[in-house]
């Protein structure tokens, strides 16, 4: 399972950047199409918010590539203090 866990490490920090390319190309082709001041703020958001999203990916898929998840607490009594 752990080797499992790290395989998918990798499939989400390759995940993160691919995901970014496609929203910012997307929102170029649609600002392309109209643009009116509408269309580009709703995509500047979208990609402004999705941008954090998909470096946590990338954070994520670091931390499990590690080994950080190898061993996950089954009571908090596992917890270090």
């Amino acid at each position: 399972m752990n080797q499992i866990k790290r395989f998918a490490g990798i499939i989400w920090m390759a995940l993160g950047p691919l995901v970014c390319y496609f929203l910012i190309s997307t929102a170029l082709s649609e600002i392309a199409k109209k643009p009116v001041m509408d269309t580009k703020i709703q995509w500047g958001v979208f990609v402004i918010v999705f941008i954090p999203i998909a470096i946590g990916l990338v954070i994520f898929g670091w931390y499990a590539w590690k080994g950080e998840y190898d061993h996950l607490p089954e009571s908090s009594t596992e917890l270090e203090p």
